[in-house]
């Protein structure tokens, strides 16, 4: 009898407590919410790194490319308002501020998991979906539309564009999954859940800070990306045309390219290089020079033959002006085969470009048409998603477009 009156007791007291800090949460001001918390003091080598949340840009973007990233894929819920909006973006804002500072979120329910962010960014992404069901298409972005058809697509319908698109980086996947869990839970009268794609590189203090990422192909993958902090990543990646709230954002074309690996690998290495028109143990153009040295397209080798072929990745994908520079980000993915496969594993390729037919679809067309790579990758998921520009102290995502 005693027993079950000690967890009567217990239960009553749970209850109690979970109620108290429900009332805390919803008695939170406006102020706290928006408000940025000081970075914790932790141990550690890199788990208490900090990515500062405000800014004119959001984060995520010109930041150093974390080991763990994962694309949320969801669509508004039916009937949602831009009221409903209002809402979600102050309740996402206020979890990203907090999280991304290593303090939990209001109602987190395992806290202790959001004491060391290890460099977690939160950024979101709007689809065109978002405007339309919002009766908000007078605030597009002009390059949020769909990509056109390319023929080498064979897009899978578990990977469809959505309404909103969260990004969320860190240099610890414990830290990527815990985020996820808040943001999602918490948005459940708003949005539901499409996909989740989950993209990794190498774990941090593996290789030298700055070093270019390889993917699962054994290229060195990035290596023309703008330099964080210049005037050419900024007119790379920042737009100023279109509707006023949107000047500071950012395009992104999210491809999911499945590999053929069970088919590459049955080349040699000399092939493999021909195929991507780079060395494979440094990424270096095959007519010399290190890695980052200017890629020579015209070089005729002693056999009187062009020294990076003709159908050459790198010939193909090399920006022809500057106009078609990207910003260009690969993940590697490695999720469960099928039953006719070893595996299933590609490139998460995130673009990021201040005008998506300018920048990503004439090199996308040339690769469409000719590119020796197209025999082992195939684009399997495809999306186009405008990312906000920042928000200060005190603002909300999106508080110029919903006002």
């Amino acid at each position: 009898m005693t027993r079950a009156v000690s967890r009567r007791r217990m239960l009553a007291a749970g209850a109690a407590l979970l109620g108290g800090a429900a009332a805390g949460a919803v008695a939170a001001t406006a102020a706290d919410a928006l408000s940025e918390p000081s970075p914790p003091s932790l141990p550690g080598a890199f788990g208490a790194d900090v990515v500062p949340f405000h800014g004119a840009h959001q984060a995520g973007v010109e930041t150093p490319q974390q080991s763990h990233t994962w694309f949320v894929g969801l669509d508004l819920r039916p009937g949602q308002t831009v009221a409903d909006m209002r809402r979600l973006m102050a309740l996402w804002t206020d979890d990203a501020v907090r999280l991304t500072a290593g303090t939990a979120a209001l109602a987190d329910l395992e806290s202790e998991l959001a004491t060391t962010p290890s460099r977690l960014t939160i950024t979101l992404g709007l689809g065109s979906g978002f405007f339309s069901s919002l009766d908000l298409d007078a605030q597009r972005p002009p390059s949020l539309k769909p990509l056109p058809a390319f023929a080498v697509d064979r897009l899978d319908g578990r990977w469809p564009a959505t309404d909103v698109l969260l990004q969320v980086g860190s240099d610890d996947v414990m830290t990527v999954s815990h985020a996820v869990r808040v943001l999602t839970r918490g948005a459940r009268s708003f949005v539901d859940p499409a996909w989740v794609q989950r993209g990794f590189v190498r774990s941090r203090g593996v290789a030298p800070a700055g070093t270019t990422p390889r993917n699962l192909m054994g290229q060195v993958d990035g290596t023309s990306n703008p330099a964080p902090g210049t005037a050419e990543l900024d007119r790379t990646v920042w737009s100023a045309d279109g509707p006023s709230w949107w000047h500071g954002g950012t395009m992104l074309v999210l491809r999911r390219i499945r590999m053929e690996l069970d088919t590459w690998e049955r080349l040699g290495r000399t092939d493999r290089e021909m195929a991507i028109g780079r060395r494979l143990p440094d990424g270096s153009p095959l007519a010399g020079g290190g890695e980052h040295a200017q890629v020579d397209l015209e070089t005729v080798g002693a056999d009187g033959l062009l020294v990076v072929p003709e159908l050459a990745h790198v010939r193909q994908a090399k920006a022809r002006h500057d106009s078609e520079r990207m910003l260009r980000r690969g993940y590697t993915y490695d999720d469960s085969p099928g039953a006719a496969s070893v595996s299933d594993v590609g490139l998460l390729f995130a673009a990021y470009v201040a005008d998506v037919d300018r920048q990503f679809v004439p090199v996308q067309r040339r690769l469409e048409a000719a590119d020796l790579l197209n025999k082992w990758t195939t684009p399997v998921g495809s999306a186009v998603y405008a990312l906000p520009p920042g928000a200060g102290p005190g603002e909300a995502w999106c508080d110029s477009l919903l006002a």
